[in-house]
């Protein structure tokens, strides 16, 4: 793989919106074109294709294609983005407590641009699993940064709807 291939695939990409619905199988073979020309083995391929699934649809394809990118060892951004949309995909075919298992070590990871989307989904897989409350404080810490003003609020706002309900009065 190389810049060209590289410059291709996001060319590619970036044309994704001018494919409507009905015609999502020529942009999953233009993906499969591009796919076609790595080696053997390259983690490239299975990712490249499982966005291509997943974006037109079809979770339940991407996400064998998600793990194998992963076991084949992708590596930096693109790791990062597979686990990011495998716990999507997951939590949309039904598996959202797989996806926050998946998620959540990331929150401890080293930080880098990808932080936010990561406790978005994070929060989607929770709020699948009925805990919202978990969910909203991932993204109101995460939206805090952004805020010109009140982030030490909102963090702490955050920071409150994470810990369990406090107990009740003595004797109840």
């Amino acid at each position: 793989m190389d810049q060209d291939w590289e410059d291709r695939v996001t060319a590619a990409w970036a044309g994704f919106d001018g494919y409507p619905e009905e015609r999502a199988d020529e942009f999953r073979a233009v993906i499969d074109a591009l796919v076609a020309e790595l080696p053997e083995g390259s983690p490239d391929a299975p990712f490249e294709r499982a966005c291509a699934w997943d974006s037109t649809g079809h979770s339940d394809k991407a996400v064998p294609l998600y793990r194998e990118a992963l076991a084949l060892g992708l590596t930096g951004y693109k790791a990062g983005r597979a686990r990011i949309q495998l716990a999507s995909s997951l939590r949309n075919t039904g598996r959202p407590q797989e996806g926050v298992a998946l998620l959540t070590p990331e929150l401890d990871a080293p930080s880098d641009e990808l932080d936010d989307a990561v406790r978005a989904t994070l929060a989607l897989c929770l709020s699948s699993l009925g805990r919202d409350r978990e969910g909203l404080s991932l993204v109101l810490g995460a939206l805090a940064r952004h805020l010109p003003r009140y982030q030490r609020s909102m963090a702490d706002y955050a920071r409150a709807l994470a810990e369990p309900d406090p107990p009740g009065p003595a004797g109840r």
